[in-house]
């Protein structure tokens, strides 16, 4: 039986990184990218399997219906969700036009694509859906000192968390699997785009987070951490999520009753 796997985002990076492994191992493809000419540099050296290029800029309302569109009639195997902008700045210095794209990109993007394709995904019984994000996902608490601010960026990183897991068991026991992939600093050109040279600083390949992405579909993770050795750091994270979301009560807290 054939497998046909959608990755946006696949023209560099971790997203270029899953299309060449996903056609190893035999899986057709529907590649997405804004650079037409990349897409079709990948179709070209991978003669052995289909390949779809669909040149698409999901910052825009367009692009994005028009990957949903496909995510909604094609019978998806698996939905790679990577595409990704950084606009690494304080909220207040961020342009709005970043912002708006960033929002779009990491948020509208892999919500509407995710919503188009899950329905045939039960329907077959079968499916799994990879969300992208990054560990930054759970820097929040992190004071001034320990990293520059990037509060929109981080946002939406956790959005893609809780909806994963939301959703994770949302769809459980359909035979379709969710996963977000978290990853720390990879080896890609995302940042340079930025203009920031980490080259001095160690990093994980997209290959590897690429094997950690497949490798945690497998292992049944929810929310894959390629980079994170004790996986009860995460346990720990997310039982006191639980336990803050249990903990509350209708009545007024202590603290905020006037004394």
């Amino acid at each position: 039986m054939s497998k046909l796997a959608l990755v946006t985002g696949a023209t560099s990076g971790i997203g270029k990184a899953f299309a060449e492994r996903l056609a190893a191992d035999g899986y057709d493809l529907i590649v997405v990218g804004r650079r037409e000419d990349r897409l079709k540099e990948f179709a070209d050296s991978h003669p052995d399997v289909s390949v779809r290029t669909v040149a698409a800029d999901l910052a825009t309302d367009s692009g994005v219906d028009t990957v949903a569109e496909i995510c909604a009639t094609e019978p998806l195997t698996m939905l790679v969700n990577n595409a990704g902008v950084a606009h690494y700045m304080p909220l207040a210095e961020l342009p709005a036009d970043n912002a708006c794209e960033l929002v779009h990109v990491k948020v509208v993007a892999p919500t509407m694509l995710t919503r188009a394709a899950v329905a045939g995904m039960q329907e077959r019984g079968a499916g799994q859906i990879i969300n992208v994000a990054g560990m930054i996902a759970f820097s929040g608490p992190a004071p001034k000192s320990v990293m520059p601010r990037r509060a929109v960026y981080a946002g939406t990183l956790a959005h893609l968390v809780a909806m994963s897991q939301t959703l994770s068991a949302e769809l459980e026991g359909t035979g379709v699997q969710v996963q977000v992939l978290c990853p720390g600093v990879v080896a890609t050109e995302f940042h340079e785009r930025q203009g920031m040279d980490l080259s001095a600083l160690p990093r994980m390949s997209a290959d590897d987070v690429v094997t950690a992405g497949l490798k945690g579909l497998e292992l049944g993770e929810v929310v894959c951490a390629p980079g994170v050795e004790h996986t009860g750091l995460l346990d720990a994270v997310f039982q006191a999520d639980l336990a803050a979301f249990g903990g509350q009560s209708p009545e007024l807290a202590s603290r905020y009753r006037v004394g």
